[in-house]
């Protein structure tokens, strides 16, 4: 009886320890991006006759320094206010005379865009995976509890600039499968897989690495920029707080720097999808290539005299249209075996490279154990073990799922 018991309470153990890694406050969900011009991190310091008129003329002038900022033409305050959607206050202080803050100013795209030239026009860059990492007392962070260099990556509005940043919010799953050490890998195929499931093309990864000179006393930020499967560096900067409690304003800040980073980037070419990251780019040698591109004109030929040859009394009719089979797409939970690392990719290149296969995501990945793969394949369960099988797996067939290995 107790022997029968041990299992269950192992478990129960594991079950608990799998909730636990991925409860608790992780996720902070992105703020929508409006298609507004924004432009953030303006100084001001003025006078008034009262704390209520020194606020008004340190608006008016924030206003003038951002509109100088789009280089636009010289219009005057009245019209100028008239463009502004909204006033950002970052930071104030108001005195009896004075007024010091640091402020945002949103435009409205549909009325300023013109004034602009068409600067609201510009192309953008292919959805791009943003891994914000934060590193601290020597331990590398991204999604594992909410910090404040992931909160103003959440919050940070990016409507007006050219990236066009895919933001995770760390909740669920994601907290397991979005890691720092997800940043080191090199394998194309575990990256395809990870883009796949968001929709992007590319991977930027900045960096905060957070140093306290003294409990309480100043925090130095160093911020890297970094690009691609290969972890590229784009450019590295430094800011300090003055305290803990600006942290999380230097952390603003910064996120505004990297942005004009990874801008300057785009504009200069740099910041472009790496062409490995598609699996037509796997390298293959001319002889190999040759044979292939004659196979592909022999294969078109035949299927041109073929069309050719085809009479309208050849084609199977149903009621007066013709007859189309069109496939349909199951959805199969693949369990493979991976013992190491390279299995684990040999299992993700095998199985999006069978025939019939629409796509994969990575359910749950366990190197040294059995991972679980969900397959969308064009077929049953039975054709996609047999074309599995062809391509020298060992299939075990079940309910709905498959267990492979080599």
């Amino acid at each position: 009886m107790l022997l029968a018991i041990v299992p269950v309470l192992l478990l129960v153990a594991a079950g608990a320890a799998l909730f636990a890694q991925v409860s608790g406050e992780r996720g902070i969900a992105p703020v929508a991006s409006s298609t507004d011009i924004d432009v953030g991190g303006i100084e001001v310091d003025v006078h008034g006759d009262n704390p209520q008129d020194a606020r008004e003329k340190g608006w008016r002038e924030a206003q003038r320094i951002a509109w100088e900022r789009l280089d636009g033409p010289d219009i005057p305050d009245s019209r100028l206010q008239g463009l502004v959607a909204a006033i950002v206050v970052e930071e104030e202080q108001i005195g009896p005379r004075r007024y010091v803050a640091r402020l945002g100013v949103i435009f409205d795209r549909q009325r300023a865009g013109g004034l602009l030239g068409g600067g609201g026009a510009r192309a953008r860059s292919a959805p791009m995976l943003t891994l914000p990492v934060m590193v601290s007392g020597g331990t590398e962070t991204m999604f594992e509890y909410r910090n404040d260099w992931q909160r103003a990556w959440a919050e940070y509005q990016f409507g007006s600039s050219t990236i066009d940043y895919v933001r995770p919010s760390g909740a669920g799953g994601e907290s397991l499968l979005l890691t720092y050490g997800q940043t080191g890998r090199r394998s194309r195929a575990w990256w395809n897989t990870v883009l796949d499931q968001f929709s992007a093309a590319d991977v930027l990864v900045p960096i905060a690495r957070l140093e306290y000179q003294w409990p309480g006393g100043p925090v130095d930020g160093v911020f890297t920029a970094r690009h691609g499967p290969d972890n590229l560096l784009l450019a590295q900067f430094t800011m300090r707080a003055d305290s803990p409690e600006g942290v999380p304003d230097m952390m603003r800040r910064a996120v505004t720097r990297m942005d004009e980073i990874f801008q300057g980037a785009l504009a200069r070419g740099t910041l472009r999808p790496d062409p490995t990251l598609t699996l037509d780019m796997v390298e293959i040698s001319p002889e190999i290539r040759a044979l292939l591109e004659a196979a592909e004109a022999d294969e078109r030929a035949a299927l041109e005299g073929a069309e050719q040859n085809l009479t309208i009394d050849a084609l199977p009719v149903i009621d007066g249209a013709e007859s189309v089979q069109v496939p349909v797409i199951t959805s199969i939970t693949v369990q493979a075996a991976t013992p190491d690392p390279r299995s684990f990719d040999g299992a993700l290149s095998g199985i999006r490279g069978t025939s019939g296969v629409r796509g994969i995501a990575v359910t749950s990945t366990a190197i040294g154990g059995t991972s679980v793969i969900r397959v969308d394949y064009a077929g049953s369960i039975s054709e996609l073990a047999a074309a599995l099988r062809a391509n020298g797996w060992q299939v075990t067939e079940g309910a709905n799922a498959l267990a492979i290995s080599r």
